[in-house]
């Protein structure tokens, strides 16, 4: 089985408890996982692994706070991601013009750092979804044949 480091970019709290109800769901299917609610880049294992990152959208398309420096080192890192496959799971709300901008922009950088898509960006909609840890469950389970 998989090690997946969860990386976690969230001001409210809820995309952490998506992070949460995808890592139950990885740890089912019998692959480990470390969850980084507050993420240093130089402290991410990166060799050997995949990354689910997990990141709600802020402000204009902004990134949360816990999740910023996270974004520059990895921005400005030379480290090769060939061998790397990750998912992204972006938290936005469709009444905003940048709904899951900042899970976007992040889908786009680890592929712009050759990086290798598990599957496409997973949206969930704050404001259309009863249930976003439901989802986040029935989207990772979609996919378990590709983990």
């Amino acid at each position: 089985m998989a090690s997946f480091q969860i990386i976690v970019g969230s001001m409210l709290g809820n995309t952490e408890y998506i992070a949460e109800a995808a890592q139950t769901v990885l740890e089912e299917l019998g692959h480990q996982t470390n969850i980084h609610f507050q993420p240093i880049f130089e402290q991410i294992e990166k060799k050997n692994q995949k990354w689910l990152l997990c990141t709600s959208t802020h402000g204009a398309g902004d990134f949360p706070e816990n999740i910023e420096n996270f974004i520059h080192d990895l921005n400005g890192s030379d480290i090769n991601f060939d061998d790397l496959p990750f998912l992204v799971i972006a938290v936005g709300d469709t009444s905003y013009d940048t709904f899951c901008q900042a899970g976007k922009s992040l889908y786009n950088m680890m592929l712009n750092k050759n990086a290798k898509a598990i599957n496409e960006i997973f949206t969930i909609d704050m404001i259309n979804i009863d249930d976003p840890e439901l989802a986040a469950d029935q989207f990772m389970r979609s996919i378990s044949d590709q983990l």
